[in-house]
């Protein structure tokens, strides 16, 4: 009788213990997907490009697109360049958020490249001499709000 009962109480403990152990390695995975789903990735891949872009700008002058839905900003094409002759507007177009880059004077597109996918919203605004992007991506499972605001740097 003794042993049943020992081994009944066994049975029990390490049930629990077996449950606590599928139960953290179930919730491991769904952080891990979490943290290093495409949005995530995504949310850090067009923060650091808008960062970079805005950074690169002239203060002088700014285009807000209908809605806040696009931004088109004005740079210098190199360092001894004595008038700004060069464009980056982004946009969200298809689910993308698209970069794309030009030269002013004619107006010619150079580049336009996909900075990232899964885009659900996009809005542009200006607060002061500061420039916002909030972005929101989705990709089904899992969604991220990234806010990003940077001031534009040269003169």
């Amino acid at each position: 009788m003794e042993l049943v009962i020992t081994a009944a109480i066994a049975s029990i403990v390490a049930l629990a213990i077996g449950v606590v152990i599928v139960d953290s390695q179930s919730s491991w995975n769904a952080m891990y997907d979490r943290v290093n789903s495409d949005v995530v990735t995504d949310g850090y891949v067009a923060r650091k490009k808008f960062d970079v872009v805005m950074r690169k700008a002239s203060g002088d002058k700014l285009v807000l697109g209908d809605a806040g839905g696009s931004i088109e900003v004005y740079y210098y094409a190199d360092a001894s360049s004595t008038v700004v002759d060069r464009y980056a507007r982004f946009y969200a177009s298809d689910d993308d958020l698209n970069l794309e880059y030009g030269q002013l004077d004619p107006r010619v597109t150079l580049d336009v490249e996909t900075v990232c996918a899964n885009v659900s919203a996009c809005t542009f605004k200006q607060v002061g001499r500061s420039i916002q992007m909030i972005l929101t991506l989705d990709n089904g499972t899992h969604s991220n709000t990234v806010v990003s605001s940077a001031v534009t740097q040269n003169q």
